[in-house]
């Protein structure tokens, strides 16, 4: 079983003056720094115990693909340590390793005894590895003549052949085409089952939530925050939209949840529910009944247009569905300080059962990335039972009807 422990690690580079501060920074030791250091990460501190599975997060330039160097080994850190146990497998920058003028099988050679195989290793499993790429006659073609896709399959094939106490992956998985990406993360799970420790780099938020117990966010080169994927990346999502003027809060509901806040206040959702036929609200409901979401807003300030979005995820945070009134044609515009207004969006609840929860955006246009006057994860939790319809498994219901000919 495999672990990760990571003390007080920090990177920087040194930045001279001018091109001859390095000279004679070299030619007079012991005289006065003739740089500064530009640290990219510093003082971060997190372990992964055998068997955990841990996503990395943050936006790019936040120091997620130096932090994985330094704990493969392929840059030393500045401060700090690392303390890895176990066989180590580690997919991180695409290509990285690969000699463009070898052949293929030649790069796979050379890249699994950089993982500890040994050539008769290797000549066994080639064939596991040709297999699962599945890249046909090119694993015998120069490498420089493969697609970023082809690489990509390569050498997660060669990675993972294996099974490794550890697994390390940065966001190189993110080139491969959709078949390829499913058949990896398939593998990913199996060797999680099997006992491997994961650490991998992602911003597909479903893969993390799937995948990972636990969630790290980068910021500007420092450990942001730790949590369950589904908090940590909704506090990602809204650090992204923060703007001047906005804040980001987040407080732990009376279920234990931790709900995630953000916005510059112009707008804000006084009131929400989820109704039944009869207007009445209702925290369960029966598969397939028709709903009424119903949603108030206050207008705080005067604001050209206004969007009002929602969106319906599942109790591991994944998202199910989710719209908004541009989308749907129905923006409001020219709203004055003090408006109330009153959204209701019907429509039949077709889901499986189990909990749910919806997030509200209140924008200026189809994204929250623009004006966020608010973001509230968790703004309304109901549950959903199967009372009275056919036994089905899944998160949406979908009933057929069904036509046999012999």
């Amino acid at each position: 079983m495999g672990s990760i422990i990571v003390r007080g690690l920090g990177k920087a580079y040194k930045q001279y003056h001018n091109q001859w501060g390095r000279l004679a920074e070299w030619v007079l030791p012991g005289k006065h720094p003739r740089h500064n250091l530009k640290w990219v990460l510093q003082d971060i501190n997190f372990q992964l115990a055998p068997g955990e599975a841990v996503g990395i997060i943050g936006i790019n330039g936040a120091g997620k693909s130096t932090l994985l160097k330094m704990i493969t080994g392929t840059a030393q850190p500045t401060t700090g340590s690392v303390t890895i146990t176990g066989r180590v497998a580690a997919l991180l920058e695409l290509g990285m390793g690969f000699h463009p003028d070898f052949t293929g099988r030649q790069n796979a050679y050379m890249a699994g005894q950089l993982i500890g195989l040994n050539v008769d290793e290797i000549t066994r499993l080639m064939p596991q590895i040709e297999s699962f790429a599945e890249i046909g006659d090119y694993i015998d073609q120069p490498v420089r003549v493969y697609s970023s896709g082809m690489q990509m399959r390569l050498a997660f094939s060669v990675a993972t052949v294996v099974r490794p106490d550890v697994l390390i992956v940065d966001e190189a998985l993110s080139v491969g085409d959709a078949y390829f990406q499913h058949k990896s993360f398939q593998r990913i799970r199996e060797y999680r089952q099997q006992g491997t420790t994961l650490l991998i780099v992602s911003h597909d938020r479903a893969a993390m939530q799937s995948i990972c117990d636990r969630a790290i966010l980068l910021d500007r080169g420092r450990l942001a925050k730790q949590g369950t994927p589904e908090e940590v990346m909704d506090y990602y999502n809204a650090l992204i939209a923060e703007r001047e003027g906005s804040t980001v809060q987040q407080t732990v509901t009376e279920e234990g949840r931790v709900q995630t806040s953000s916005g510059t206040g112009e707008a804000t959702v006084t009131e929400i529910a989820i109704e039944n036929e009869a207007g009445e609200p209702q925290e369960v409901l029966n598969v397939g009944v028709p709903v009424t979401l119903r949603v108030k807003v206050r207008m705080n300030k005067a604001v050209p247009r206004l969007v009002l979005g929602y969106m319906i995820k599942d109790r591991l945070g994944q998202q199910i569905y989710g719209t908004n009134t541009h989308h749907m044609d129905q923006p409001l515009n020219d709203l004055r300080a003090g408006e109330e207004l009153e959204y209701r969006f019907r429509f039949p609840l077709n889901l499986g059962a189990g909990s749910y929860s919806i997030t509200t955006a209140l924008t200026s246009s189809e994204t929250h990335l623009a004006d966020n006057y608010e973001w509230r994860d968790l703004a309304a939790l109901f549950i959903v039972m199967n009372m009275n319809r056919r036994e089905f498994v899944g998160s949406s219901w979908l009933e057929p009807q069904v036509e046999i000919a012999r």
